[in-house]
């Protein structure tokens, strides 16, 4: 088995594909210049302390660091899912119970169906990629829901001014908004092997592993996500709706 080796020197190549890209925004007039440079700092900067911090955790293997680690995790996904709530009441708190929930559920199961083993290693990544995807379909779902309860206001106003409770005044909002949530998962699931081999699968092949047993886990995230992002998204959405309503059950300014 050939061992994969990142040097200095092909990072230094990676600079050179960022450099590229901030190439491009610059000559197109992009405007997104400092946040790639932003990003780069911090993506390297991140990655490097995670490196350090998950050596320790699966070295001294501890229930408790694991779930620490697992709690910090849903933590940053909370809020930055808060960050695209644009003003949505209590999003921050919505969020942290929506991606508490749907990673503790996926988490559960896949420990109890013995999928994957209650050890850092494997326990860290897949919380880290089921928080990620529900904080994405969460933060889709706010946008869902800012720019309908705008565009749609006058209709919104119309069912509440004819007797509507406010389920049935914002029924056709929600589904629409936890549809966009789910929606990049959905895609993705349907063009996954054929236009996309994803993370898991990906890595499973750079180390070695035969690709038939790589498809296999790579199944199984695929219907983790699936699960996870409609959890998320359904939670946070209807926990959000009624906050676009003040207590007389009127539309908010």
């Amino acid at each position: 088995m050939n061992q994969l080796t990142v040097t200095p020197t092909a990072l230094l190549f990676a600079v050179a594909l960022v450099l590229i890209a901030l190439i491009i925004s610059w000559r197109q007039k992009i405007g997104l210049e400092k946040d790639l440079i932003i990003g780069v700092v911090r993506a390297v900067i991140q990655l490097t302390v995670v490196g350090y911090v998950l050596t320790y955790i699966i070295k001294v293997n501890r229930a408790g660091l694991t779930l620490l680690m697992v709690a910090i995790i849903i933590f940053n996904a909370a809020w930055n899912a808060k960050g695209r709530a644009n003003g949505i009441p209590h999003a921050f708190l919505i969020s942290l119970l929506a991606i508490t929930v749907a990673t503790s559920t996926t988490i559960v199961l896949l420990v109890l169906a013995r999928a994957i083993a209650f050890m850092p290693s494997q326990i860290v990544p897949i919380s880290g990629m089921i928080a990620s995807n529900a904080m994405v379909a969460i933060g889709l779902a706010y946008r869902s829901l800012n720019s309908q309860f705008r565009d749609k206001r006058q209709g919104l106003l119309e069912r509440l001014a004819l007797g509507a409770t406010l389920h049935q005044t914002a029924i056709d909002v929600v589904r629409e908004a936890i549809r966009t949530g789910m929606s990049p998962t959905v895609d993705s699931a349907k063009t996954v092997g054929l236009v996309s081999l994803p993370g898991m699968m990906s890595g499973l092949i750079f180390a070695g592993v035969d690709p038939t047993k790589a498809i296999m886990y790579q199944i199984m995230v695929t219907f983790m996500l699936m699960a996870a992002t409609s959890i998320g998204s359904t939670i946070a959405v209807y926990l959000a709706y009624p906050q676009f309503f003040n207590p007389d059950m009127q539309l908010r300014n």
